[in-house]
């Protein structure tokens, strides 16, 4: 590793391991000091992670077709031969051993934890992907997108806490369905559910300190922004990289529409946009707002001609695809959206903490200078302080489609 990128991960580390985080700009101060490792507590039976319906986007996302042996799409089915897991397979067609990568990625991560957590048991699946039909119309079990499991030993008394490793190996919906076994699924591998990173479309447009407007895609490390200040003033600040770049992906937005004046802002639903519950509240006490929880009735911060923000009544909140995701970073952690003020951070809702924890990269920008045409996917460094914060902060931090693993 080169000695600039370690001293920029152990800065980070630091950042993350820092007793306490004060801010002063929009949203509460953060306490963020150490916690002992937290209890994992077993599913009820009948319970279900997270506590929404399989097929919709908080969970798995919805059905999209049967795959059968002799489909185009039978090609993104993976046999699993891990020794670690037993297979049922009591049909004798290797079916169960069949699943989408993301769900074997799960299940191999799953496997882990059951062996650390009971010694000298293992995983077990009963059931993979379906081809005969045995299960109920729509289920996920015919695109290789869920399993049944227990454990090697069936003991029924460890069925509980198997669901909650399940949830912890970033099964997207887990389900403690029957004392007989566990239910998981997973996102589909080209669903716009399957990403949970927070961007906007390539098409909006950022507002440069000439006055000029450019669609994200085109900015260019360097060039200064249209963004808020820690005292919620409008200001210019330094774009400093992507943290996820994502040109060609298919990506559902929320778009949050306002009235007088009339804005429409699409994000995707961990992104955090400032929020507020009347138009009185001075810009600083704008709260930082994941996009998924604004309502018609909330009030965000929108530019106007005069140079300043002015409140806007959110009015709708509706869905929509595109292609295409980018998530600018600035020196100031915001900046101004299709004239919408917003943050560059999301899935943690702390602006204070994530403005902190990314200090290490803009002194490293500062030090180095500009780097290169930046490749797509999510930058690394963010990716790294993501899987960090999974193992410091307790999950409830975290946005519901986040995933316990973050992909750089």
């Amino acid at each position: 590793m080169k000695p600039a990128r370690l001293l920029l991960l152990l800065s980070g580390c630091a950042l993350l391991l820092a007793p306490a985080v004060r801010g002063c700009g929009p949203g509460r101060v953060v306490g963020s000091r150490r916690r002992p490792p937290r209890k994992l507590i077993p599913l009820a039976y009948k319970q279900f992670s997270p506590n929404v319906p399989e097929k919709t986007l908080g969970a798995s996302g919805r059905y999209e077709g049967k795959i059968a042996r002799n489909s185009e799409r039978f090609k993104e089915l993976t046999p699993n031969y891990n020794p670690d897991i037993i297979f049922k397979d009591e049909e004798n067609t290797g079916a169960d051993r069949l699943m989408t990568q993301r769900c074997k990625d799960r299940l191999n991560s799953l496997a882990i934890s059951v062996m650390n957590q009971w010694p000298g048991v293992k995983l077990r699946v009963t059931e993979g992907w379906d081809e005969d039909g045995h299960h109920s119309e729509e289920s996920l079990h015919y695109e290789g997108r869920a399993v049944d499991i227990t454990t090697s030993d069936r003991d029924r008394n460890k069925y509980g806490m198997l669901a909650r490793l399940a949830v912890e190996a970033g099964f997207d919906w887990v389900y403690y369905e029957s004392k007989a076994h566990i239910h998981c699924s997973v996102k589909s591998e080209h669903s716009a559910a399957a990403k949970t990173g927070g961007c906007f479309p390539g098409r909006a447009l950022a507002t440069l300190e000439n006055g000029a407007r450019t669609p994200l895609w085109a900015l260019r490390p360097g060039q200064r922004v249209l963004a808020m200040d820690g005292a919620g003033r409008p200001t210019y600040s330094d774009f400093l990289a992507f943290l996820d770049k994502e040109p060609r992906a298919l990506t559902s937005f929320h778009v949050i529409e306002t009235r007088e004046p009339r804005r429409r802002l699409a994000l995707t639903p961990t992104h955090l946009l400032f929020v507020a519950e009347n138009a009185s509240a001075p810009a600083s006490l704008f709260r930082p707002t994941f996009a998924s929880r604004v309502r018609p009735g909330h009030f965000v911060l929108v530019a106007v001609g005069s140079g300043g923000w002015q409140p806007a009544e959110v009015v709708g909140v509706r869905g929509r695809t595109d292609v295409g995701a980018y998530a600018p970073l600035t020196s100031h952690g915001t900046l101004v959206v299709d004239d919408v003020v917003a943050s560059c951070f999301a899935l943690v809702q702390e602006q204070q903490l994530a403005q902190l924890a990314f200090w290490p990269l803009r002194l490293y920008h500062s030090l180095v200078g500009w780097p290169g045409a930046q490749g797509d996917g999510v930058h690394w460094y963010s990716g790294l302080l993501y899987r960090l914060g999974r193992l410091l902060l307790p999950p409830d931090s975290f946005h519901p489609l986040g995933v316990p693993q973050a992909e750089s």
